[in-house]
């Protein structure tokens, strides 16, 4: 578990020291572990559950293959095998992973495929089972429509004319327009930015797209280290209906073993604050202790040296009277 983090550091921001996670894919597994188990797990926490099928689209290396051991789980690519265009899918891409996927993970994705995005997300729908989950994350307004950049978009590639990049597109209509101030988001294969979403607009289509229910993750998980810097551009799930894994009660003793065990770990950490907090403070009495021991030391010390002083300055008085 990433450590507990002093406040929000933005969802693109690596802030853990452990895994160099951000704060949106922190918060897209405890999403996902809340969706599966019931309860937010980390990875490591996660049971193995091969009989649960998932596919990522473009997800890092590392978090794939943490999710690789725990599922049937295959990281896909719109640029590399293995392929998976959700906005054109092949008809034997369709035939062959249609209804058989209990979850989808696609983060910072949706907002590069060309248009229209329906289409992808009509597609994502048919590729999970009846129960399936969407989980997704994309840049997005909290208000208003899509904007989409290249509404017209058809025949299009992209040149570098003088060293400057542009997109070039032919309208079905066949006329062109060419598009300058391109927005690229960095990683692997097309990063065009092609729209800006909204939340209301994203809700509008994955309920078009066949998702009966949409929630969008707004809590904050301080202990996962999820601390939102936004209410925007938040994870979403789209639920086809109600996720069951294939093996119900071992999941729920399971959650409640896990929560047991972080209740017996939050339970540790406040005694051992408190051991170190009384340790400290016998730590400082016995130091004080030892000063007023040190101090009371040094005044019998310095009270016998005056009894001495005193003695001999009677002794010496003594001599000096008359008559002796």
């Amino acid at each position: 578990m990433c450590k507990r983090l002093a406040g929000p550091p933005g969802r693109e921001v690596p802030s853990c020291t452990a895994c160099g996670s951000t704060v949106r894919l922190r918060s897209l597994i405890a999403l996902l572990s809340r969706e599966l188990f019931g309860v937010e797990l980390t990875i490591p926490d996660f049971p193995v559950s091969k009989g649960i099928r998932g596919f990522g689209m473009s997800d890092p290396p590392e978090l794939a293959g943490r999710l690789e051991e725990k599922f049937e789980y295959t990281n896909t690519f719109y640029h590399q095998e293995p392929r998976l265009d959700v906005a054109d899918p092949t008809a034997e891409q369709l035939q062959a992973r249609t209804g058989q996927y209990d979850f989808i993970l696609s983060s910072e994705v949706l907002e590069h495929v060309s248009p229209p995005v329906e289409r992808a997300f009509a597609n994502l729908n048919k590729l999970l089972k009846p129960n399936g989950l969407l989980l997704l994350t994309v840049p997005y307004r909290i208000d208003g429509q899509t904007a989409e950049h290249y509404p017209e978009l058809h025949e299009y590639s992209l040149a570098a004319p003088g060293g400057r990049t542009v997109l070039v597109n032919r309208r079905r209509d066949g006329s062109i327009e060419v598009f300058e101030n391109l927005s690229f988001h960095g990683g692997d294969g097309s990063t065009l930015e092609m729209r800006i979403f909204s939340e209301p607009s994203l809700k509008e289509i994955l309920a078009r797209a066949g998702f009966a229910s949409v929630q969008v993750a707004t809590e904050d998980i301080p202990e996962f280290g999820v601390l939102h810097d936004e209410t925007w551009s938040l994870p979403i799930v789209g639920r086809k209906g109600r996720f069951q894994p294939p093996f119900v009660e071992i999941t729920e003793a399971y959650a409640r073993a896990v929560r047991r065990v972080a209740l017996l770990e939050r339970q540790l950490e406040d005694r051992t604050q408190w051991a170190r907090a009384l340790r400290k403070e016998n730590e400082t009495a016995l130091a004080d202790f030892q000063t007023v021991a040190a101090e009371a030391k040094r005044a019998a010390n310095y009270i016998q040296s005056l009894e001495q002083d005193l003695a001999a300055a009677r002794a010496a008085l003594a001599k000096s009277r008359p008559g002796r």
